[in-house]
């Protein structure tokens, strides 16, 4: 593809002569026919080492490039350069024979269903959706348009997915949540007979985890983006535009706002309420509400500013300790 013709698309200026482009790659492996970029300035050096063709790059950077596709955003507009380029995985089309489709669900025109998947009564795959070997799709499970379910993906009876997902591999929707009772009969289960609810244009990563609710639902909002190995309890409503890092866990009836970050391996006990906009750092441990925007870190978790100066200080203590027993001594001293 020529670079004039990716500029147009993306709605970019280029600089420099046109040149046919036949990939992305990073400063230090691309090629002379392979589009790069530089988003971050100390790597600023590496312009004049590069064989990269063209980069796509800040306006102040165009006369340290052959061509350049000139941008107030490298990074973003090289990952939308990227996605020209972006292979799809799998090239099946069409639905298989080896597939089990109940006679009851509905498989919209122009979905693709691998051989092995099973899709169970009164389920509905909408146009564009494929779904990938391994995976089940349970009763009354509702799959909207252009999704992709990758292998082994499960959606538990009455789980919708909206529009535009990604479910990556091994990926659990609708498993029944943690809900026992002690009883002096022992530990009884609750019955879990709520279900799951996803919106629109959200990417679930492998082996993630969203346990159906007790009654009523547990949500995830639009374009919300959730990494591998996360776990969301039962009742768990989750807003728009999150991103949830590898292994957080979130407790049952937790109410997460909009554009909510979480970090990796934090943790976030049940019944809680983070608001709008709060960050969560790594390994975090929240047991109490968050208030819109703030950011939180450390085990109690704590805002931003005194978790780092808690961090700073922890070290001192042992000397403090020992200074504090020398004066104690000295004053004993002074007393006799």
């Amino acid at each position: 593809m020529l670079l004039s013709t990716i500029a147009q698309h993306l709605g970019l200026e280029f600089a420099g002569e046109d040149l046919e482009i036949t990939g992305v790659n990073t400063l230090d492996d691309a090629l002379e026919t392979e589009l790069s970029f530089l988003a971050n300035p100390k790597y600023a050096s590496k312009l004049s080492e590069t064989k990269a063709g063209a980069v796509v790059c800040t306006a102040d950077q165009v006369e340290n490039v052959q061509r350049a596709l000139i941008s107030e955003n490298p990074y973003f507009d090289f990952a939308r350069c990227v996605a020209i380029f972006a292979k799809p995985q799998g090239e099946m089309k069409g639905v298989s024979e080896l597939a089990f489709i109940d006679p009851t669900a509905t498989v919209a025109d122009g979905a693709t269903v691998y051989p092995h998947a099973f899709i169970g009564p009164r389920a509905t795959i909408g146009s564009g959706t494929v779904v990938f070997p391994g995976c089940y799709i349970g009763e009354d499970s509702t799959v909207g348009s252009d999704c992709l379910l990758y292998p082994n993906a499960v959606l538990m009876a009455e789980t919708t997915l909206g529009d535009d997902c990604i479910v990556h591999a091994g990926v659990v929707l609708g498993a029944d949540g943690f809900g026992f009772a002690p009883t002096e009969y022992g530990v009884q289960k609750i019955p879990q007979i709520g279900n799951v609810t996803i919106g629109s244009d959200v990417e679930i990563g492998a082996n993630t985890t969203i346990d159906r609710a007790v009654l009523g639902s547990t949500s995830v909002g639009d374009a919300t983006k959730i990494d591998n190995l996360v776990m969301l309890g039962h009742n768990v409503e989750m807003g728009s535009n999150c991103l949830i890092v590898s292994q957080v866990g979130i407790s049952g009836s937790t109410k997460v706002g909009n554009g909510v970050v979480m970090a990796g391996q934090a943790g976030i006990a049940g019944h809680l309420n983070i608001g709008d906009g709060a960050t969560v750092g790594p390994k975090t441990g929240v047991g109490k509400d968050i208030p819109a925007g703030v950011t939180m870190a450390g085990m109690p978790a704590m805002e931003k500013g005194i978790f780092m100066r808690h961090t700073t200080l922890s070290p001192k203590i042992p000397d403090l300790f020992k200074r504090v027993r020398q004066l104690e001594k000295e004053i004993e001293a002074l007393k006799k």
